[in-house]
């Protein structure tokens, strides 16, 4: 069990990798991933530093965890990602439901559920 949550917290965290990367290098690439249009320059650099610094950020807590076995920031990881998938939630109120949003909200909520659950197992 320990080892498939160890893998499951890996493939989270690669995948959190590839988004946080292509962000921070390559943010043009992933506007239509997030629907949004950046204004200009400034605009890119949010992209690049709030988007891309977020998922790097996740990415460094989960590694730590992964190599040291202090997972207290699989929590803070598991946080952030529940904060996410809130604002996914608040937008489908306010804004109206589209399909879209719903498979970052399941892949959000996944993350979330992998992280506690490894946090729980892993941290005895």
């Amino acid at each position: 069990m320990e080892l498939t949550l160890q893998i499951l917290v890996g493939l989270a965290t690669l995948m959190l990798a590839g988004l946080g990367l292509m962000s921070m290098f390559a943010p043009r690439r992933m506007l239509a991933n997030f629907a949004v249009e950046p204004n200009g320059v400034p605009g890119l650099s949010t992209i690049r530093s709030v988007i891309g610094g977020l998922f790097l950020a996740s990415v460094a807590m989960l590694l730590i965890g992964l190599t040291t076995g202090q997972t207290l920031g699989f929590v803070a990881v598991a946080i952030l990602m529940g904060i996410v998938a809130f604002g996914r939630i608040v937008g489908i109120v306010v804004d109206g439901f589209d399909k879209a949003v719903l498979p970052p909200l399941v892949v959000e909520l996944i993350i979330i559920a992998v992280l506690m659950s490894a946090y729980t197992q892993l941290s005895s």
